[in-house]
C-alpha cells in the first residue's frame, strides 16, 4: 500500500515538474523531448523482459552495447549536420542522401506498424478479452482511424498531443523506476539477488541484438526539425536525448536483471505487466496509460513524418494522403501475417539501412575534408570510425533477427 502511494507521488511530482510552464518554454527542452520520446517510447515496453529472457545477468551489458551502438549511428548524424553547413554536399553525398530518404520512408511504414502493434496489445492487456486476435483488431481499427484522420483532415491536432505524451510517459518511468528500486533493495536486504545465466550466447545473441536495434531509434528525429530549431541545438538535443535515455535503460535493465529470474518471465509483447505485477499493483495500470498515449502519438508522427517524406522523395508523384494509405495497408499486412517480435527485426533491419547510409555519408564528408588547412576535422580515424559504422549497419540489415526467429 505505502508502495502504491509513493509511486504515485513520484509520478505526479514528476509531471509537475515537466509541465512547468518555465521548462515547457525551455527551447532546448522543447527540441530534446522529440528525439527522447522516440528513443525511450516502445523499447521500454518490451526491452526488460527480451533481455532479461536471453541474456540474464548479462542483459546490462547488452543494454550498453544497444546503446553504445545508437551512439556511434548518432555521431555520424551530428558530424554530417555540422559539416553540411560549411561545404556543399556534392553528387555522391546528394545520391546517399536520396537513398537514405527512401530507407527512413520504409522504416517509418515499418515503425508505425511496430507501435500500433503494442498499442493493441497493451489496449487488451487488463480487460477480459486478452487475445492475439483481439489486439490486432484493435491495431486495425487504429490504422483506420489513423487513415481517415489523415486522409481527410491530416494531423496537426493529433501531433499536439506529442508534449502531453512525453510527459505521461516520464511521470510514469519515474514511478516505475522507484517501484523496482524498492523491489531491488528488498532483494539485496534479503539476499535473494539473482546471477541468471543467458540463455543465448554466441553469434545467435549477437544477431538478437542486431534485431533489436529500434528499441533505441530515435534520436535522428531532431535531424528533422530545421524548421524549429538552429544545427547547434538540434545536435545539443540529439546528444543530450541520447544521454538521458541511456542512462534511464541502464537503470531499467540493471534493476530487472538481477531481481527477476528469466524463466519465470513471460516472452510476450506485454510481459512487462506480469513482471509490474509483482513490484506493485498499482503499475499495471500506469504502464497500460503510458502505453497507449506513447504508442499513439509515435505512431501519428511517424505517419505524418512517412508521408511528408515520401511525397518529397517522388517529388510530388505519390501525395501525402496516397503515402498513409500504403503506409496503412502495408501495417495492415504486417499486423496480420507477422508478430510482435518479428515486426521489431524488420523495423530493426529497416533503420538499420537508414542509418548505414547515414554513416555512409558521414564518411564522404570526412574524407573530404582530410588534408584541408581550414578543415577542424582531421586525422584518418574518423572516416574510418564511419566507414566501420557504416558496415555494421549493413551487417545489421543482413543478421538482424527477432526473439523467436
Amino acid at each position: 500500500m505505502l508502495l502504491n502511494i509513493a509511486i504515485s507521488v513520484a509520478v505526479i511530482l514528476t509531471a509537475v515538474v515537466v509541465f512547468l510552464p518555465g521548462l515547457r518554454a525551455n527551447r532546448s527542452w522543447r527540441a530534446m523531448t522529440t528525439p527522447l520520446a522516440s528513443i525511450i517510447g516502445s523499447g521500454f515496453l518490451v526491452l526488460g523482459p527480451i533481455l532479461n529472457s536471453a541474456y540474464g545477468a548479462w542483459a546490462p551489458l547488452a543494454m550498453a552495447l544497444l546503446c553504445a551502438m545508437a551512439w556511434g549511428f548518432g555521431a555520424a548524424i551530428r558530424f554530417s549536420m555540422h559539416a553540411s553547413e560549411s561545404d556543399a554536399p556534392g553528387p555522391e553525398i546528394t545520391a546517399l542522401e536520396n537513398l537514405s530518404s527512401w530507407a527512413l520512408g520504409f522504416a517509418y511504414i515499418i515503425s508505425v506498424a511496430y507501435y500500433l502493434n503494442l498499442f493493441g496489445a497493451f489496449s487488451v492487456s487488463l480487460t477480459a478479452w486478452d487475445s492475439e486476435i483481439a489486439a490486432r483488431g484493435v491495431t486495425s481499427a487504429v490504422f483506420a482511424v489513423i487513415l481517415i484522420t489523415g486522409w481527410t483532415k491530416g494531423f496537426s491536432a493529433l501531433e499536439r498531443m506529442e508534449y502531453v505524451s512525453v510527459g505521461l510517459k516520464l511521470a510514469i518511468i519515474a514511478g516505475l523506476l522507484l517501484g523496482l528500486a524498492v523491489f531491488f533493495g528488498d532483494h539485496v536486504q534479503r539476499g535473494s539477488l539473482l546471477l541468471s545465466p543467458p540463455q543465448m550466447t554466441g553469434w545467435p545473441a549477437v544477431t538478437l541484438a542486431f534485431g533489436l536495434i529500434v528499441t533505441v531509434q530515435g534520436f535522428e528525429t531532431a535531424r528533422y526539425l530545421g524548421e524549429e530549431y538552429d544545427r547547434p541545438t538540434r545536435e545539443r538535443a540529439m546528444r543530450w536525448a541520447q544521454i538521458l535515455s541511456s542512462v534511464i535503460y541502464l537503470a531499467y535493465i540493471a534493476l530487472i536483471a538481477y531481481a527477476f529470474a528469466p524463466a519465470a518471465v513471460e516472452t510476450d509483447e506485454t510481459a512487462i505487466i506480469g513482471m509490474m505485477r509483482q513490484v506493485a499493483p498499482v503499475l499495471p495500470f500506469l504502464l497500460v496509460a503510458a502505453a497507449l498515449a506513447a504508442q499513439f502519438s509515435a505512431a501519428v508522427a511517424d505517419t505524418s513524418g512517412a508521408g511528408g517524406l515520401m511525397s518529397e522523395v517522388t517529388r510530388g508523384k505519390l501525395s501525402p494522403r496516397r503515402a498513409y494509405l500504403v503506409l496503412v495497408l502495408a501495417g495492415l499486412a504486417l499486423t496480420w501475417v507477422a508478430d510482435i517480435y518479428q515486426i521489431i527485426s524488420y523495423a530493426s533491419r529497416a533503420f538499420a539501412l537508414y542509418y548505414a547510409l547515414q554513416a555512409a555519408i558521414a564518411c564522404r564528408w570526412a574524407w573530404r575534408h582530410l588534408g584541408r588547412a581550414d578543415s577542424p576535422w582531421q586525422g584518418h580515424w574518423r572516416p574510418l570510425s564511419f566507414a566501420a559504422l557504416a558496415a555494421l549497419g549493413v551487417a545489421i540489415v543482413i543478421f538482424g533477427r527477432s526473439l523467436e526467429g
